[in-house]
């Protein structure tokens, strides 16, 4: 096992799939006004500085497991056959239960004891600790995890509950997430969607993967909106076939790193009072990259390869971090170089969504393609027909500033639905008639693993990451770059 009875990570978080979140409200905000309780089962999600619990099953009373009295006492049996569960599926015991009042609640002295009742047991026969959760009236979490510390059993504060569906819907803790401090800079902005949802965007931590010409307009974006937690996750430098695209970069970072051009950015175009900024020159597809993922609220997907859509959408559903994604296609004149059209199509995926795989982004033989580094051998690509998908990179920059104001634009809808939005769905949008097509409706198909696979982490099958051929070409060009000024 991987815990041995204290989270290793920084901060700790829950999250919750909408779904399995209904059922939770359901059960615990009675008509009768008492309180209530119910267990769960979670999976625990290890990133490079989060310990997050994966709430995936909920474990209904039968009768006589709980007392209902204005409070609510559990009885053994209950607690005991949440544990054989949990033993069996190897997973850990989530204890949730109600108070009559709004907000992140504080705990009474019968929640402590309750929880810390409990905690030894689970740590013993889980390895995992207890996550307990408590749901406030207006439907805000507050969470704490028992860890074995100081030869006691102390409960640590998780900083976000999330809950992941069609919405992004976030209970923070102020002490350890604070409520941003408005500035004059901003009052534009904030006016748009008000504080409160300012609130919501700005504490977010948000990772961009890939800070190429798309990524770097979103990263510049939200910073200037007043986002406050940055993740950028590159391996790639920067290139002279760049400078048409790239936002910020000039002749004179040729062969800096992205995510230091796009770190650079940030901090110049940013308004919030203080910021915090995560720069990983490591690809999504390696282990430092995807655990920096991991830390994150939402992800922004700027690539244009298989194998990283691959993970993300992993991550979308067995972690439950919703992702957002787009990508350009560029068509040109069968057998010539003349302009035909082009469409650049987005979509944000995650529990309630239809995954990338279902929806065409990429297939799942070209991820093993990828893997083999046959996209980076010259002599493979040149055996591909000229109109092959994996020969295609044309763009402008135009056209990447559109793609990411509308990622954004769902950004936006996702966590805060301001202007009674709903649901985009998948967005086409085509150049040659300048309008939008929605789908809504699109669902993943029958038997999708990726659905199947909702809240449980990495014990489906092993994290899908790995050596990836680009990221070692890229830092041997960085390398003899390096080397070539060291000598001069």
């Amino acid at each position: 096992m991987q815990y041995f009875e204290k989270i290793e990570q920084e901060e700790f978080s829950v999250a919750i799939p909408e779904a399995i979140n209904a059922e939770f409200t359901s059960h615990l905000l009675r008509k009768d006004k008492q309180e209530d309780a119910v267990f769960a089962l979670y999976k625990p999600s290890h990133g490079q500085s989060r310990f997050t619990g994966c709430i995936y099953q909920i474990i209904l009373p039968n009768d006589g497991d709980r007392e209902v009295h204005g409070n609510v006492t559990i009885n053994p049996q209950y607690f005991r056959r949440a544990c054989q569960l949990a033993i069996l599926e190897n997973s850990g015991v989530v204890l949730l239960h109600s108070h009559l009042g709004p907000g992140w609640q504080a705990m009474s002295k019968d929640d402590i004891e309750t929880e810390h009742s409990f905690s030894s047991a689970c740590i013993t026969l889980t390895d995992l600790p207890l996550i307990g959760l408590t749901l406030g009236t207006d439907g805000t979490w507050s969470a704490r995890a028992w860890e074995y510390r100081e030869e006691m059993y102390q409960h640590k504060w998780a900083s976000t509950v999330r809950v992941v569906g069609k919405r992004l819907n976030v209970s923070y803790y102020d002490i350890l997430r604070p409520q941003p401090q408005y500035r004059n800079i901003y009052k534009r902005t904030m006016s748009v969607w008000g504080k409160e949802n300012h609130g919501k965007l700005a504490r977010l931590r948000i990772g961009i993967i890939g800070l190429g010409s798309v990524g770097s307009v979103v990263a510049e974006s939200l910073a200037r909106m007043g986002m406050e937690r940055f993740v950028l996750i590159d391996f790639d430098e920067v290139q002279e076939h760049n400078l048409d695209r790239l936002l910020g970069a000039t002749q004179q970072d040729l062969g800096s790193l992205k995510v230091n051009v796009a770190q650079r950015q940030i901090q110049a175009a940013a308004t919030a009072a203080e910021i915090e900024i995560e720069a990983s020159s490591c690809g999504i597809t390696e282990e430092q990259g995807y655990k920096k993922a991991l830390d994150c609220d939402l992800l922004f997907s700027c690539v244009d390869r298989p194998w990283p859509r691959y993970v993300l959408n992993h991550l979308a559903y067995n972690h439950l971090i919703p992702v957002i994604d787009g990508g350009i296609n560029v068509r040109f004149v069968q057998g010539t170089t003349d302009f035909e059209g082009a469409d650049w199509q987005l979509q944000s995926v995650g529990p309630q969504r239809p995954c990338l795989e279902c929806l065409g982004v990429y297939n799942s033989s070209d991820v093993q393609v990828e893997r083999d580094g046959k996209l980076d051998d010259p002599s493979y690509l040149s055996g591909l027909p000229d109109d092959h998908r994996f020969k295609r990179n044309e763009n402008i920059f135009p056209f990447s500033t559109n793609l990411a104001s509308l990622e954004i634009m769902q950004f936006i809808e996702q966590v805060t639905g301001i202007g009674n939005t709903d649901y985009y769905g998948t967005q086409r949008y085509s150049y040659n008639h300048g309008y939008i097509r929605l789908n809504p409706d699109a669902v993943c198909q029958d038997g999708c693993y990726f659905q199947n696979g909702i809240g449980l982490a990495d014990s489906q099958f092993p994290a899908p990451y790995g050596h990836d051929h680009s990221a070692e070409l890229a830092r041997a060009r960085q390398h003899i770059s390096t080397s070539i000024e060291n000598h001069c």
